[in-house]
């Protein structure tokens, strides 16, 4: 019996390294941006992401009206995004995050006051969260959580927009917080937010940004992740790439050197929550994330 308990408990033990090493990291999508990148409901069918990021809202605060943009996935003027409801709620049925992205690399935003941080809150509770409005820009589902993808505009009140944010979680639905920081470290735009602790996720983007990026050697793109790993109160911090060459100007991977220099420099890391990849749309047509998934 003993020799029976011991290889019985070594067989658990291989069982349980096998798949805490298959799950060891999720894989984090953005959609939205592309009308040919095929439908979200699709994206989640992939079984491929673990978080799904709508982008964009690239119009909101200092008085403006906030108005999303999914690009040709659907006319919001007309109401036409509030179709995504059943997606959104069947990519969170197979347990998929579903976030709304501020920002992007083209938009107006900005916040003029800690005042304005909490209108926006309020107006991001009661349209895309737990709250309620009378005209919901996705309908009725309730999204996840929110992403910063700030990449412009001013660095002020992002904090005070994070802490407005994560209040709504005491409502009894977790509200997720998640961020796009360039690899530079500090972030010029959302640096001092990422200070508050209040993120779950920070995806870095590694990629347009030469000196911490990959190139033939790991370094520079190594000193990077443990300076973001140890100095950003965040729960987990993830690899943000391009899918493909053609899905930003530089910072590509191919999946070789991710898999055999990259990955295994980054995972060590208490804070490794996975990859995050732009966009669905360079993801389908690369493949990416199917190569990759295994080895996140």
């Amino acid at each position: 019996m003993a020799n029976f308990a011991t290889s019985f408990s070594f067989f658990t033990l291989a069982l349980l390294a096998l798949a805490s090493g298959s799950n060891g990291g999720s894989i984090a999508i953005y959609w939205g941006q592309n009308g040919n990148e095929g439908t979200l409901a699709e994206t989640c069918a992939t079984g491929n992401y673990e978080y799904a990021i709508l982008a964009f809202l690239p119009t909101f605060g200092n008085g403006q009206t906030p108005m999303i943009n999914l690009a040709g996935h659907c006319d919001p003027y007309s109401d036409g995004c509030t179709k995504l409801s059943s997606d959104i709620k069947s990519c969170q049925a197979k347990g998929i995050k579903v976030l709304l992205s501020l920002g992007g690399g083209a938009g107006s935003y900005s916040l003029a006051s800690p005042q304005d941080a909490r209108q926006v809150a309020t107006y991001l509770w009661n349209n895309f969260l737990g709250g309620s409005s009378p005209s919901r820009p996705l309908g009725p589902a309730v999204l996840d959580g929110i992403d910063f993808d700030i990449e412009g505009g001013s660095n002020l009140y992002w904090d005070d927009l994070a802490k407005y944010l994560k209040g709504y979680s005491n409502k009894g639905r977790k509200v997720y917080l998640t961020a796009a920081p360039q690899c530079p470290f500090p972030d010029a735009w959302i640096g001092n937010a990422l200070k508050t602790g209040l993120f779950d996720n920070v995806w870095v983007q590694f990629y347009n940004n030469p000196p911490c990026q990959f190139s033939s050697e790991i370094t520079n793109l190594e000193d990077a992740w443990k300076q973001w790993s140890s100095d950003i109160p965040a729960n987990k911090i993830f690899l943000g790439l391009p899918a493909s060459p053609a899905a930003a100007g530089s910072g590509f991977i191919d999946v070789n050197d991710l898999t055999s220099k990259v990955l295994p420099a980054i995972k060590d890391s208490s804070k490794y929550g996975g990859v995050m990849l732009w966009s669905r749309y360079y993801d389908g047509q690369s493949g990416y994330s199917s190569s990759i998934k295994s080895h996140v």
